[in-house]
Order: structure tokens, then sequence, then C-alpha cells
């Protein structure tokens, strides 16, 4: 009898230290602050914003929430590569802070995440949450333009500027793309929620599209001046004064077409001045000698130009001074 009750109490005793080791086990691998940042992490993934800003515990700042679901949210994930979540490190009285290292574009980056022990579950599990933080927010500019395209979305940047929410990590690619202006890409990483200032600063360009119709304009300009076969072309940068007397046609030619630059100005698209060189060839006679001679004369001129470019039309309007 003594035997029988014996092994029953080490039978007791070996169930009662294996559920001791089991909910050890379940609360350091199931429980765990680090099974949280797993979590959260793979909410991202999924591009599933609502469940990640829950598990995050996060609020949301008063600025565009465009990166905080969908594609562009998956997106904000897709590059990060070697991501180790790290052991649970004390960080506090009741808190541990869980370091994630990954790398973006071949650069090492660390995003730590701390949470705080709320509670048990079923009396033995611990209850992990985050420490509640508001999300870190992105400026995204874009010169002369109020809209742009994140991480595949296209957002709209009131008055060419704008914030945004992002969860971290994130990879945030910005660029603007038209027919006309374009803006090539530029990518940040997000971090963390105390990373500071963080933006991206487009530089909208006139696309070659654009610069050939405006040099195609111009060209037509500068050879309709070049037609008038006159000392003084009417509206146009150039011309001849003589006191002698024409003894040939009077022809003009273009030696070199300017070649525009557009760069933006005070909200709007300019032209720079624009520069370039045309050949006169006629005969003058000399008034008193009666002596005529062939001339070839090149002469440099400049002009400046307007430019109204809508989604319709392309008009260049050249000014003439005199």
């Amino acid at each position: 009898m003594i035997r029988v009750l014996a092994a029953w109490l080490l039978g007791l005793m070996l169930a009662v230290v294996a559920a001791i080791a089991t909910v050890i086990l379940v609360n350091t691998h199931v429980f765990g602050p680090h099974q949280q940042v797993e979590s959260y992490l793979e909410a991202l993934r999924e591009g599933d914003g609502e469940r990640a800003l829950g598990l995050l515990n996060a609020t949301v700042p008063d600025v565009n929430a465009a990166l905080l679901d969908g594609p562009a949210l998956q997106r904000s994930v897709d590059g990060m590569e070697n991501v180790e979540v790290g052991d649970p490190q004390r960080s506090g009285e009741n808190r541990m802070q869980v370091d994630v290292t990954y790398t973006i574009r071949d650069m090492e980056h660390t995003s730590s995440y701390v949470l705080e022990k709320t509670g048990t579950e079923w009396l033995f599990f611990n209850r992990w949450e985050f420490v509640p933080a508001a999300l870190p927010t992105l400026e995204v500019s874009v010169i002369n333009e109020n809209e742009a395209t994140l991480n595949g979305t296209r957002v709209v940047v009131p008055e060419g500027r704008s914030q945004f929410a992002v969860f971290y990590p994130a990879e945030v690619e910005a660029h603007y793309t038209s027919e006309y202006f374009a803006a090539p890409a530029q990518t940040v990483a997000v971090t963390n929620r105390q990373q500071g200032a963080v933006s991206l600063n487009l530089a909208t360009e006139a696309t070659p599209a654009l610069v050939e119709a405006v040099n195609a304009q111009l060209k037509s300009f500068l050879d309709s001046c070049a037609e008038q076969a006159v000392f003084q072309p009417t509206n146009c940068p150039f011309g001849f004064q003589t006191e002698n007397r024409v003894a040939a046609p009077i022809n003009w030619s273009i030696a070199e077409y300017p070649s525009a630059s557009i760069e933006p100005y005070n909200g709007n698209w300019v032209i720079s001045t624009l520069r370039g060189t045309v050949l006169l060839e006629t005969s003058l006679q000399d008034l008193f000698t009666g002596a005529i001679e062939p001339i070839s004369v090149p002469q440099d001129f400049e002009f400046a130009a307007r430019l109204a470019v809508t989604d319709e039309e392309i008009v260049v309007t050249p000014v003439v001074e005199y």
C-alpha cells in the first residue's frame, strides 16, 4: 500500500513539474512579448493595417493615412530582409523591450518595441501589450504638383506638401510621373517612432517630351521669323540696320536654335532666357561709291518665352523686347 501511495505521489509530483514546465514554455514561446511583435510584423506583411494598429496599441496622428493599409502597407515591408526578432530584454517594472533587426537595401537597421505585462489569461499565461505611442510621420513634398505616388498608391499632396502616418519599420518610395513632368523615385526607411523629422522631397522636372514639344514651337517661331525677307522681321528677336541700299534678296537662316531649359519658379514653370544664332546673307550697295558687296553676317540673339501647360495643350508665347 505504501509503495502504491509513493508511486502515486511521485507521479503527481512529476505531473506538477511537467505542468509548471509547460506553463513556462508556453509563456515564453506562445504568450511571450516577442510573440506579439511577431504577430505585428505578420500583420504588416499581410497589409492588415487594422490588426497592426490594434496590436501596436498606437494612436494615429491627424495626417494622411494612405500608407496604413492594403498594398501600400505591404510594399512598405517588401524590401525587408534578414529579419530577426531578438530575445526580450527587461525595460523597467513589468516591461520588456524586443529588438527587431533587418536589412533594407543592404543597410542594417533595428526597430525597438516596448511591451508591458497587463495581466494573465487562464490564470497562468501572461498577457503582453505594446506600450501606447503615436505613429511616426513622413513629410512628402513635390515641386509644383499636388499629387504623388507612395508605395504604388497615388496620393493627394495639397499645395505640394503633406504628412503621412507610417507604421515602423517601413520603407517608403515616392515618385511623381506624368507626360510632361516627372520626379525620380526617392526612398526613405522609417525605423522607429522617435526617429524625428523624416521627409521625401521630389524634385519635379520637365520630361523630354515636354522639352521636345517646347523646342518644336520655338523652332517654328524662329523659322517664321527667318522667312520674312526684311531687315527687321516683325515681332522677332533679331534684325539688321544699315544705311546702304539692298542690292539682293534678304535671306535669314537660323544657324543655332535655342534649347529650352524649363525651371520651377514661384509655383509655376518658366523657360529660361533663350539664346541662338542667326545668319543674314544679302548684298549691299554703297550709296556713295555704288559698289555692291555681298555680306554674310552671323548674329547672336536672345529672347524670353512664357509657358502654359495643361492636359490638353502646350502653349509657348515668345516675348520679344525692342
